[in-house]
């Protein structure tokens, strides 16, 4: 019996589950003959097969110079073993790591909670699948193999051999420089001639790359024992759950830091430069890893045994709310450490919290009473002119306020306004009190930490790295979301103040560069904000990241919200349902699964686009690799090595997403009927 079924009689009980056995056996795709393959998909037409000769001859070229360039002598890429932890974390002292690894294990509990939690896990990878993964893997290296030009020979002294056109070798002075000049300082290349690099042969190459020959042969065989091991139609109908798959290679890999010497890189306490490449990783980093993987499987497993529990749903509930909550607790509360002043906290911070939980409760009460009718939006009305003359006193200055009070009062006063829409019973008014509370703890909490000072002290910025990337993301997406929800929806009304201010902002913000908003921002916003108050670099640089993604979300939503047909209105008029619930449970949700695809691809241009915070002094992901690691001594000039690097990131992340969109589009039926 399937779940969800139980209420059901057993006849339909059981056929629903013949339905879905049917469909978790359902073939990936008809396996055809190699040869038959090929001639229909790539070589159908002589245009078709001229492409396909063209595309695998550029990418061949393409693939040996990447090669070369990777595994080349020239390379240094010690400049990114050494600098992993600044890359990733920058300046974040090592005594105070462990909030690093606290923080990390947080977002993997979430998320291996999240994916148990999954009503339908799908029907993961088809053995065949599997089996070309390796196939592919495994001729991949073996053209690599092949392609790579043969390593550059070295003297005793470990540096490359050079030699003459003629082929006879270059000696070296004491200093190490070539001496292609005789004592009397003549050339001794005729005009034109250059110095040849001295390599060794093709087959001593290829007998040196022994262990990739191994891991290729490796690779082949476990692609042809389960392509021959299993028959056409077992091959295409067995299949192995994608989440466990991906836990047990994840698994492996961290399990090699304990058996293979990936090297031991770093700089010790003074500074100096920590080279060790025959060495286990370092016994703080090893045990972290390990200790994060099985936190990941033991939520997942977790998760796997709540789904089919009546808590399931309340437990999803509770990942997803603190998923939205995590990127502000991590960041402003684990990561900083604030220093709390507990005299302040008592005196002023708690009264003020319990004062507008209270006061702010009975509004919601009274407002969300049925009867009270249009008195209840004067009140709204009331509560929205002090929460703006609010802010007008404290930008002319005319008496004090805590920033914390001011934006209370403007949350209060939006909740009011909108409190009509949630009224009814004494139970669900009493929901709305309690989620106003709730909100109150939530915003008070966090608004204390962040005008703590922090206790981490750290030599430069507070974070950097691809924390400053990831952090800056998330607060992007999390605040861009919802307003560009308000814009759509404001460009879409009816009312035409509502649609003329949304139209203006949406123009005027696609018309600026984004450059020009972000050095706005990080410059000149400060002349236009009240007396005593600033914006610290990162909390600008979110700022002007959130206003110009909203932009470009509000008019991929409004696309959506174009596509729903004019009977969907109709309908929910004739329930009966306000503009609210009818936007609410109606419109909003079919108009955001259409527009999945681009709201996907807005989200990985706000990704790709945080590499700009170099620009206006925010040591980055990108500022590490481009600026601070050539700036060392050691590794003066290395950029080109962590710029592949971070490219290598930013694409892992970027197709990770675009992957979990056609996830999630296939499970919505986005583009199906």
């Amino acid at each position: 019996m399937v779940m969800g079924t139980e209420r059901l009689d057993e006849a339909t009980a059981e056929l629903l589950a013949n339905v879905a056995a049917e469909d978790a056996k359902r073939p990936d795709e008809p396996s055809l003959p190699f040869g038959e393959w090929v001639k229909k998909n790539l070589f159908s037409s002589i245009p078709n097969a001229f492409l396909t000769v063209f595309f695998s001859l550029l990418t061949l070229f393409a693939y040996r110079q990447i090669l070369n360039f990777v595994f080349s002598e020239e390379r240094r890429w010690e400049g990114v073993r050494v600098n992993l932890r600044g890359l990733f974390t920058f300046s974040y002292p090592a005594s105070q790591y462990h909030r690093i690894w606290i923080t990390l294990g947080i977002v993997l509990v979430l998320s291996g909670m999240s994916m148990g939690l999954m009503k339908s896990i799908g029907r993961g990878f088809s053995i065949k699948r599997i089996s070309m993964w390796f196939y592919s893997v495994g001729l991949s290296l073996v053209v690599g193999i092949l392609l790579r030009e043969p390593s550059v020979l070295k003297d005793a002294d470990g540096l490359a051999r050079w030699s003459f056109p003629d082929g006879s070798p270059i000696a070296r002075s004491e200093t190490g420089l070539l001496l292609i000049r005789d004592d009397e300082g003549v050339s001794l290349l005729a005009e034109g001639e250059s110095p040849l690099l001295l390599r060794e042969s093709f087959g001593s190459a290829m007998s040196d790359r022994g262990w990739w020959w191994i891991i290729a042969v490796f690779a082949l065989g476990i692609g042809s024992a389960l392509w021959f091991g299993f028959g056409d139609m077992k091959r295409r109908t067995t299949f192995i759950p994608a989440i466990p798959l991906t836990f047990g290679f994840l698994g492996l890999f961290i399990s090699s830091v304990w058996w293979y010497q990936w090297g031991h890189y770093g700089r010790d306490d003074a500074g100096i430069l920590i080279s060790e490449p025959d060495r286990l990783v370092a016994s703080t980093t090893r045990i972290p890893w390990t200790i994060l993987w099985f936190v990941l499987v033991l939520a997942y497993v977790a998760g796997r045994a709540l789904v089919r529990t009546e808590r399931a749903g309340l437990t999803r509930v509770l990942i997803g709310f603190s998923a939205l909550l995590t990127p502000f607790v991590t960041y402003f509360v684990i990561l900083r450490d604030p220093d709390l002043d507990w005299a302040h906290v008592w005196s002023t911070d708690i009264p003020m919290a319990l004062a507008f939980m209270v006061g702010g409760g009975l509004i919601m009460w009274i407002l969300t009473n049925p009867a009270i009718g249009e008195r209840g939006r004067l009140i709204a009305t009331a509560l929205m002119g002090i929460a703006v003359f609010n802010w007008v006193a404290a930008f002319f200055g005319w008496y004090a306020m805590l920033q914390k009070a001011r934006i209370s009062f403007l949350l209060l006063a939006l909740a009011a306004l909108a409190a009509h829409n949630f009224a009814g019973d004494a139970r669900q008014r009493l929901r709305s009190v309690w989620g106003w509370m709730g909100a109150m703890v939530i915003v008070h909490y966090l608004a204390t930490m962040i005008n703590t000072a922090e206790t981490v002290a750290a030599p430069d910025q507070f974070a950097g790295g691809f924390v400053v990337t990831i952090y800056i993301a998330v607060f992007t997406m999390i605040f861009s979301f919802p307003l560009g929800v308000i814009l759509a929806l404001g460009r879409t009304s009816r009312m035409p103040l509502f649609r003329v201010m949304s139209t203006i902002y949406i123009e005027v913000v696609r018309g600026i560069p984004f450059i020009t908003i972000l050095f706005f921002f990080a410059v000149f916003v400060e002349f236009f904000l009240p007396e005593g108050m600033d914006l610290a670099a990162l909390a600008s640089a979110g700022i002007a990241f959130t206003l110009f993604s909203a932009a470009y979300l509000a008019e991929n939503i409004r696309g959506g919200l174009q596509a729903v047909r004019q009977g969907q209105y109709e309908a929910s008029d004739a329930l009966g349902l306000t503009t609210v619930q009818r936007t609410g449970f109606i419109i909003l949700p079919q108009a955001l699964r259409v527009s999945i695809p681009p709201l996907v691809g807005a989200v990985i241009a706000t990704f790709k686009e945080t590499s700009l915070l170099s620009i206006v002094g925010l040591t980055d992901f990108l500022r590490v690799a481009n600026s601070n690691i050539p700036g060392q001594t050691e590794f003066l000039g290395v950029k080109r090595e962590g710029l592949l690097f971070i490219c290598l990131i930013y694409w892992i992340g970027s197709y990770s997403m675009s992957k979990y969109s056609q996830r999630l589009e296939k499970q919505l039926g986005v583009g199906e009927r």
